[in-house]
């Protein structure tokens, strides 16, 4: 049974239909594991969205970890303002450091758990090296493996300047290295042909970005639940940084395309 471990900031709406699909997935015995816990950097009282969040991560009897990194980020910039006979630059590399001693305090609250797989779902902060190194994470970017990096809509912006023939999305390692960590689970589609070419051919760049995202969004959670599944049920697993199906071989992501396409 997969141990997973839930990173979300709970900023949305979105954050809650997620949590709850996959736990409906758990339920039904499709996802072969469970969520162990759930981490926000937000605190109960810090956002009416995130409190949401909070009730219903409650309402499964499931764990809940927190740690406000806006609160944590101001007390680390006031105890270096305190050492006012220290030179600027000592005081300007101790507010910089916040992000791996914030790292090292969420990984004091969550080691107990020792998660097999860790779930960043709407987690708003970069994951510094030490703490990806650490746990095996998993986080969706919107492209095609080998794709734009950068957000959503730089993501869109990019394929229709590249005039690309295919869009898509992926679950992938989280790494040092933003966005290019090796692909776990994948989904394609084309964006040439019906109903995408009338766009094309008018030039009308805002209805093909929006008809794009659409089509993206629709299988942001069936692909999230098909990755989860799919290394729950051992189909494919992460090793020394790599994917690899069921025999064992190394491969470049495992396309879950076809079976998407099923569920929409």
């Amino acid at each position: 049974m997969l141990n997973i471990g839930w990173f979300s900031t709970g900023r949305d709406e979105a954050a809650l239909q997620l949590f709850q699909a996959v736990q409906k997935s758990i339920s039904r015995g499709d996802i072969a594991g469970k969520i162990s816990f759930a981490f926000s950097n937000r605190e109960p009282g810090e956002s009416v969205e995130s409190d949401s969040f909070f009730e219903l991560v409650h309402s499964y009897g499931i764990p809940l970890i927190y740690l406000s990194h806006k609160k944590f980020r101001s007390i680390i910039a006031n105890e270096a303002r305190k050492f006012n006979n220290v030179i600027a630059s000592k005081v300007k590399q101790s507010q910089e450091s916040w992000r791996l001693k914030y790292d090292r305090e969420v990984n004091s609250r969550i080691e107990r758990f020792a998660p097999d797989l860790c779930v960043l779902a709407g987690y708003m902060l970069i994951v510094g090296e030490e703490l990806c190194r650490k746990y095996t994470m998993i986080n969706l970017h919107p492209a095609p493996p080998g794709g734009p990096v950068g957000s959503w809509q730089e993501v869109i912006w990019q394929l229709i300047q590249d005039k690309a023939e295919k869009a898509g999305a992926m679950m992938h390692l989280v790494t040092p290295e933003l966005d290019r960590g090796p692909a776990i689970g994948y989904c394609l589609f084309p964006i040439k042909g019906k109903p995408f070419d009338q766009y094309w051919h008018s030039g009308d760049k805002d209805a093909l970005f929006n008809l794009i995202r659409q089509h993206e969004l629709a299988r942001e959670f069936p692909l999230i639940i098909s990755t989860i599944k799919a290394l729950s049920q051992g189909e494919i697993s992460i090793k020394d940084g790599k994917v690899v199906d069921a025999r064992g071989r190394s491969i470049d992501g495992y396309d879950l395309t076809e079976e998407i396409n099923q569920e929409l």
